[in-house]
């Protein structure tokens, strides 16, 4: 009987429903571990914080630097947008790092994730790189009117990956940038003039002086031809059926088509009030028969057929 007194007062002493003993609990190995861990998180958190701030700093200088720089505002906005989402990368991979979590797997994985997207995007990424160089060396400005691969129209928006034309008919085009640089760029709206070029062709038997001196006139007779540069009328070829006169006056880049419409009209009129004929080309045929009777005859004999 004694013996299962001892074992009731035995168990009395046990932690009810199974709990743990706090007696038994090691609560320097826990403050122990918790004083290491804690701090290596504190650390990781503190990187972070400070670092992503750092790293906005550094975007919001680059920024203005750029700006005064006067980069281009889209290009800004992409590339700080770019510098500040590689900088968080290096922050966090720092910070793990700090926590004891090995990110050399990490770095691999990231970059051969890198890789696989970048050969599958190569077509967009070299688009993004002739956008940038459009953007950085400004071939041409929304506004413009230029012909890219043997595309005319106004330049509507230069994006990162595309440069959006309106056509003179008035279409949309969309061009990727990729083409955009590897073919040749004519701009025409990049300089504050350009030059009328006109080849004007007159009658044999005209008079070239009295010719010259009438296209000349017509030239001091149009206020929007520019007196500088000189405009020039000279005599340019003879042709198989005309003479033909270089008519080179110089016009503001505005005026272009405006004056080019209404001047070869003004040319052709004052030509025709002048008597000055305006060849076109021309060839005689002369037919030579050995028997002109026989065929004579043959000709009488089908029209004589048609009558009847």
């Amino acid at each position: 009987m004694s013996d299962g007194k001892e074992s009731v007062a035995a168990d009395a002493t046990a932690p009810a429903f199974g709990l743990i003993d706090i007696d038994k609990i090691d609560t320097d190995a826990i403050l122990g571990f918790v004083t290491v861990h804690g701090v290596k998180i504190l650390t990781a958190v503190a990187i972070f914080v400070i670092g992503k701030w750092v790293v906005k700093r550094i975007v919001n200088v680059l920024k203005k630097g750029m700006h005064r720089a006067n980069i281009d505002p889209t290009l800004i906005g992409f590339l700080g947008n770019i510098i500040f989402g590689v900088g968080v990368a290096f922050v966090v991979i720092a910070a793990l790092s700090q926590m004891g979590i090995e990110t050399t797997s990490l770095a691999a994985v990231i970059g051969a994730a890198g890789l696989a997207v970048g050969l599958a995007l190569q077509g967009s990424l070299a688009n993004f790189a002739s956008g940038v160089l459009i953007i950085l060396f400004r071939p041409f400005k929304a506004g413009d009117y230029v012909e890219i691969a043997g595309n005319g129209g106004t330049v509507e928006e230069i994006s990162i990956f595309t440069t959006q034309l309106t056509t003179p008919d008035n279409k949309h085009m969309i061009i990727p940038n990729g083409n955009v640089t590897s073919e040749v760029i004519i701009n025409y709206s990049a300089k504050p003039n350009r030059r009328l070029d006109l080849v004007v062709g007159v009658a044999y038997d005209a008079d070239l002086n009295k010719t010259q001196e009438l296209l000349k006139k017509i030239i001091s007779e149009e206020p929007r031809i520019l007196a500088d540069p000189e405009p020039r009328v000279e005599v340019l070829e003879l042709g198989a059926s005309s003479v033909d006169f270089a008519f080179r006056p110089w016009v503001n880049t505005a005026d272009y088509w405006n004056v080019r419409f209404d001047i070869l009209k003004k040319i052709k009129i004052e030509l025709d009030n002048a008597g000055i004929g305006i060849p076109f080309p021309q060839r005689d045929v002369h037919l030579f028969f050995d028997d002109a009777e026989g065929m004579a005859k043959a000709l009488n004999a089908n029209g004589k057929k048609k009558a009847a």
